[in-house]
């Protein structure tokens, strides 16, 4: 009943409190990042949620443009603006992915929505992790996140799916909050995701 019923009753109704309560700070956000971005304030871009359904994702822009002949993703480190490394330290580029979880591409928590681009890079097991809906946090990010290897990440994802429960979910939620506020575990969980999976690790 939890999750096919109040899951998404509690992600609607915590994600439109959420975004009611902090609509100050996202203006103020998106009027620092239309100066820093030349006027670009928003990141979308197409992720694949519950059943591999593709859905547009919306964050804070962080990063410049690629320049002409420079890899977007290689160079992602050197791209990304002042106001953006603060975003990303406290991870207020997220805060956006409330929309996303008020629409209902998203929940609150599950796996994180990867690129389109490993979708053929799953084996059967890992493939799983598209059974539910993605999340804005989820079970491998509060158990090491980037300090695991990807093979890791993937196996607490299915994980997650087979055990989802409302406890599980409430355990989430905590310890996300504990990690936001702990700076120690913030500068080790920032951006090592810059490193891609390429099917191996």
């Amino acid at each position: 009943m939890y999750k096919k019923v109040f899951k998404r009753i509690l992600d609607f109704s915590i994600s439109l409190v959420a975004l009611i309560l902090f609509s100050p700070l996202i203006i103020i956000l998106i009027i620092l990042l239309v100066f820093a971005n030349k006027g670009k304030p928003f990141f979308f871009q197409k992720r694949p949620g519950k059943h591999t359904k593709l859905f547009t994702i919306i964050k804070f822009k962080t990063m410049k443009d690629p320049k002409n002949n420079e890899s977007e993703l290689i160079n992602q480190a050197q791209r990304i603006t002042k106001v953006g490394a603060i975003i990303r330290k406290t991870s207020l580029d997220e805060l956006l992915q409330l929309v996303n979880v008020l629409k209902g591409d998203m929940s609150l928590i599950g796996p994180r929505p990867l690129l389109i681009e490993y979708l053929p890079l799953y084996d059967k097991e890992q493939a799983r992790r598209h059974m539910v809906k993605p999340g804005i946090t989820g079970w491998a990010q509060v158990n090491g996140r980037t300090a695991l290897s990807w093979k890791e990440r993937f196996a607490l994802d299915v994980w997650y799916v087979d055990h989802l429960s409302f406890n599980i979910d409430l355990k989430i939620l905590l310890k996300t909050i504990q990690k936001i506020f702990n700076r120690e575990a913030m500068s080790n969980i920032e951006r090592a995701s810059f490193s891609l999976w390429d099917g191996n690790t």
